[in-house]
């Protein structure tokens, strides 16, 4: 059986930062993807592939420690 590991630190703190800041967000960024590391707004998209890639590649932190949001500001079909 596998162990969970739980997320680190920094992942939490940041990923609560953007709930924190998510009206913002909303004005700023409605219906795109971000995400956030050191409680800053590291990359911003279209699709969420493009925003991880592109927070990895600037920060050097691994995509799967970086929280991602979808900023959503309307009615969706999922």
């Amino acid at each position: 059986m596998q162990k969970i590991k739980p997320e680190p630190k920094e992942f939490l703190d940041d990923m609560e930062w953007g709930w924190e800041h998510y009206s913002e967000f909303i004005e700023k960024y409605p219906d795109k993807w971000i995400a956030i590391v050191n409680k800053r707004v590291a990359a911003v998209g279209e699709s969420i592939n493009e925003v991880e890639d592109g927070a990895e590649k600037k920060t050097k932190r691994k995509k799967e420690k970086i929280p991602v949001m979808f900023i959503e500001c309307g009615g969706h079909i999922y």
